[in-house]
């Protein structure tokens, strides 16, 4: 029944996507499909797995991230989902609170706010006090154990039935995602192993100053009820005013980010698999909060090795390497043609160093002919052990987009790869890592890229700040940029921003850069 009612409200927009590139059987052209029109289809997709509950909701978050198989502007859309979940009524979590305990609210808790603080796919929570604390109690949502292997058995089924029709790299993606997300669904259905793994994340990030785990208050821990102290923040998409007033900056955030999860993926060896910036804070003192630890993977020592290895061969622009990196971690497909992959990161990688907004990168990848066959036709798919990795790679180029419209995210990770060598290498016990010579090459890679951002910068500043002084002498404009478009005002700032940021010292008379510095060391 579950699955009728599922091809029920998705039969429609799988006809609709069909008819795109196809004709009808009887006659007509295709269609011809316009931005409005794929904008409000996602908006309809996105409501109708809405109503299809909280399974659909948290796989949709799933797909949000995965912009090999889902384009835009449905890869935004699916995004909003985590917004849209419904609230429980009181009187259903006050069932599930007494079944777990054998006692009501009010008797387990100071006070227990009935008016949920927030609401997610399968879990909803609720501030309380515990002997004088602020804490949050989350209370998974009753029956969606049952809802949940329903729905993962009916998209299992359904996918089967289009990848005998259709079997492309895309359908094959699809299964992997719904696969793997059965997996790690039905483990964050116990809260007991959720308890157990923020406690571990906490002690790996103990020494970390700039990250904050709430702490599990273990007296309360069951398997559908969790309690843990309460920290209050702002979502980390949602720091626009504290930038503006000073009291935070945007590039501090995503490094403590990305930081973060390298941490967690190539020194820990245990990974925070769903993020989102729902799962992030911030505090007012400009710490990082990490939330929700249901779904946690643990990140094998050969698949770190081939990570780090893999990453170093991108930041030092080695293409071979990064193919044979690409390969040992599965994400060729058998009997790719690697001159093909190689090609392809040749043209991204060329891109990538382009000082452009990602929109304009963005649309020179869909106007480009070459770019667009290249990728479409790339012997490449994203295995399941990958699959919560590409969510922080979206996760991290989203938040830096949004506060950034030249961020790059190959060279604002280079620095920060670098800084953790020493740990990533600590933790690998200095077996089967990049040599010597590897790290001797990446570095100077780096130290390469340095020499070109700082070239280009002098020559764009060099050719604002002439063009502007000409403006004064022929015009009589006003100085200091006061008479500047504000479009050059903000990119001659940016880039003044770059230049001092990257080799702030030097006004001391140091003659190598801290920052410079410290990674050479």
């Amino acid at each position: 029944m579950r699955t009728l009612i599922i091809v029920w409200r998705l039969l429609p927009f799988v006809l609709s996507f069909v008819r795109d590139h196809r004709r009808w059987i009887v006659g007509g052209g295709v269609l011809p499909r316009s931005a409005a029109f794929h904008a409000r289809r996602a908006e309809r997709l996105a409501a109708a797995l809405a109503a299809l509950g909280p399974t659909f909701v948290k796989l949709a978050q799933v797909f949000a991230s995965r912009a090999d198989l889902v384009p835009e502007p449905y890869l935004a859309a699916l995004g909003t989902l985590v917004d849209r979940v419904p609230f429980v009524p009181y009187d259903a979590v006050r069932r599930q609170i007494v079944e777990s305990y054998g006692e009501p609210p009010e008797a387990l808790w100071d006070d227990f706010e009935p008016e949920p603080l927030a609401a997610a796919s399968l879990g909803q929570v609720h501030r309380a006090t515990y002997r004088g604390r602020a804490v949050v109690v989350k209370v998974q949502r009753p029956g969606v154990h049952r809802l949940v292997d329903a729905d993962v058995r009916a998209a299992t089924r359904i996918l089967a039935l289009v990848a005998r029709r259709w079997p492309t790299r895309q359908v094959r993606g699809l299964q992997t995602v719904v696969a793997e997300f059965g997996v790690r669904t039905r483990e964050e259905l116990d809260f007991r192993q959720e308890a157990a793994f923020a406690t571990e994340v906490r002690a790996n990030l103990a020494g970390n100053p700039r990250v904050m785990v709430p702490e599990v208050i273990d007296a309360f821990t069951r398997e559908r009820v969790l309690v843990l102290t309460y920290v209050d923040g702002r979502r980390v998409d949602d720091l626009l005013p504290w930038i503006a007033e000073g009291r935070i900056t945007a590039k501090a955030v995503v490094q403590a980010v990305m930081e973060l999860y390298l941490q967690m993926m190539l020194v820990d060896g245990l990974f925070h698999a769903d993020p989102h910036p729902g799962n992030l804070l911030v505090t007012p003192d400009g710490r990082l909060v990490v939330l929700d630890f249901g779904m946690v993977v643990r990140v094998p020592r050969q698949l770190r090795v081939d990570l780090v290895d893999t990453v170093f061969a991108t930041i030092r622009r080695d293409v071979d390497a990064a193919v044979e990196g690409f390969d040992r971690l599965g994400v060729l497909e058998p009997g790719a043609d690697r001159a093909q992959v190689a090609a392809l990161i040749h043209l991204l990688l060329a891109m990538s160093d382009q000082r452009r907004t990602t929109t304009e990168r963005l649309r020179e990848l869909l106007l480009s002919e070459q770019v667009m066959r290249t990728l479409y036709e790339a012997p490449v798919q994203l295995p399941s052990h990958l699959v919560y990795f590409a969510r922080t790679a979206s996760l991290i180029e989203g938040l830096g987009m949004r506060y950034d419209p030249y961020f790059n995210p190959i060279a604002f990770a280079s620095p920060v790869v670098l800084r953790l060598r020493r740990r990533i290498v600590a933790s690998l016990d200095g077996d089967a890592v990049p040599a010597s010579d590897d790290w001797a090459r990446t570095l100077g890679a780096l130290v390469g890229d340095v020499a070109v951002v700082v070239e280009r910068a002098g020559r764009e500043i060099a050719s604002i700040v002439g063009t502007r002084l000409l403006g004064t002498r022929l015009f009589g404009t006003r100085r200091s940029g006061a008479g500047m478009p504000h479009e050059e005002r903000s990119a001659a700032a940016a880039l003044a921003g770059d230049v001092t940021g990257d080799m702030e010292g030097d006004a001391t008379g140091d003659a190598t850069p801290p920052r410079l510095a410290r990674v050479l060391l």
